[in-house]
């Protein structure tokens, strides 16, 4: 068996492989890792197990160059999966001492993965830690038909989607709406006082990822007040971004918005919906708990090669709260000037 690392005229392999393995998601597809490197200049190491020029396996991974820090190797950056993708876990584990030699040559501390790795793999890599992010991956089983998907939920939530368009909200599909979109993103992104990615990061999802990304946007009027992109690999649907207006939530944009890409995803022949990530019994996670999605473990692993490993956690420490005040507080020109200088070192 051979690893090595992918060139452009694997993308189409790489692609079709993805496309027909039962634990990919979209963003293991090719157009992932060229939109972090076109966007952002972060080098990709996307590695291929290959014998008898058939494919067994795939392992997309970026390395992200960060200011007065050591460089991060993660798979995947700016979503919350990216664990290798093999025929079987010989090959996977293959893969990943494949990305350890990668690790190794650009001197990084560890290897990021999130997602699921067998037990009896990383008990052979010694030091490890587990990310405690208390997060579960929401996912929906999805019928045949969205007229199916739709007599399936409780009249309380049909009311709601019926309400928003009794409010004369409208929605459309349009991968040209780029500024559209940005307009609502960036103002919620800085209302939750984080700093937004930058325009040119959307504009090439939207390209590398052609027929398999749908920018779908809700309008009340002639204003943009929800937005958000879907990204598809083979059979499944991922939701990486959606944003609303909170001075107009009160008319269920968001309503409108998850069920268009519901209904779409149920009538082009989905079979899965993944909402995300969520802290469980949080307001996001009873969000999509509403249509019917299950949480689905998400975990997280560092890969040691050199320091001391240690059980990390998100939870928001005082300072980052602190900051996010007062980034909350920044004229929006200023926050969509500044933000993704950030966003760019920020890997989650």
């Amino acid at each position: 068996m051979n690893i090595r690392q992918a060139t452009d005229a694997d993308k189409d392999r790489w692609d079709n492989f993805v496309n027909n393995h039962p634990d990919a998601t979209p963003y293991h597809l090719s157009a992932w890792t060229t939109a972090v490197q076109n966007a952002y200049a972060f080098e990709s190491f996307n590695l291929i197990a290959e014998e008898n020029n058939q494919i067994l396996g795939i392992f997309p991974i970026s390395l992200l160059k960060i200011p007065f820090k050591n460089a991060e190797l993660v798979a995947l950056p700016y979503c919350d999966v990216g664990a290798p993708l093999a025929t079987d876990s010989g090959v996977k584990k293959k893969l990943i001492d494949g990305a350890l030699v990668v690790g190794k040559s650009n001197n990084v501390s560890f290897v990021d993965i999130r997602g699921e790795i067998a037990t009896n793999i990383l008990q052979s890599y010694g030091d490890t830690s587990q990310t405690n992010n208390n997060k579960v991956r929401m996912l929906l089983d999805l019928p045949g038909s969205a007229e199916e998907l739709w007599t399936g939920f409780k009249s309380k939530l049909r009311s709601q989607v019926r309400k928003s368009e009794k409010n004369g909200l409208t929605f459309q599909f349009s991968n040209d709406k780029i500024d559209d979109f940005y307009s609502v993103f960036s103002l919620n992104m800085r209302d939750l006082g984080s700093p937004v990615h930058s325009k040119n990061w959307f504009k090439e999802i939207i390209k590398q990822f052609a027929d398999n990304a749908k920018l779908g946007l809700v309008y009340h009027k002639d204003k943009a007040i929800g937005a958000g992109i879907i990204l598809q690999a083979g059979n499944k649907i991922s939701i990486p971004w959606a944003s609303t207006l909170r001075e107009y939530n009160r008319l269920g944009p968001n309503m409108l918005l998850y069920w268009k890409f519901l209904e779409y995803a149920a009538d082009n022949n989905c079979n899965t919906f993944d909402f995300g990530s969520s802290t469980p019994n949080e307001g996001t996670y009873r969000f999509k708990s509403q249509w019917g999605a299950k949480p689905s473990p998400l975990p997280w692993r560092k890969i040691f090669l050199k320091g001391t490993p240690a059980n990390v956690t998100t939870k928001p420490s005082k300072k980052r709260e602190q900051l996010a005040a007062i980034w909350q507080k920044l004229p929006l020109p200023i926050a969509n000037v500044t933000g993704p200088y950030l966003r760019k070192y920020i890997s989650l």
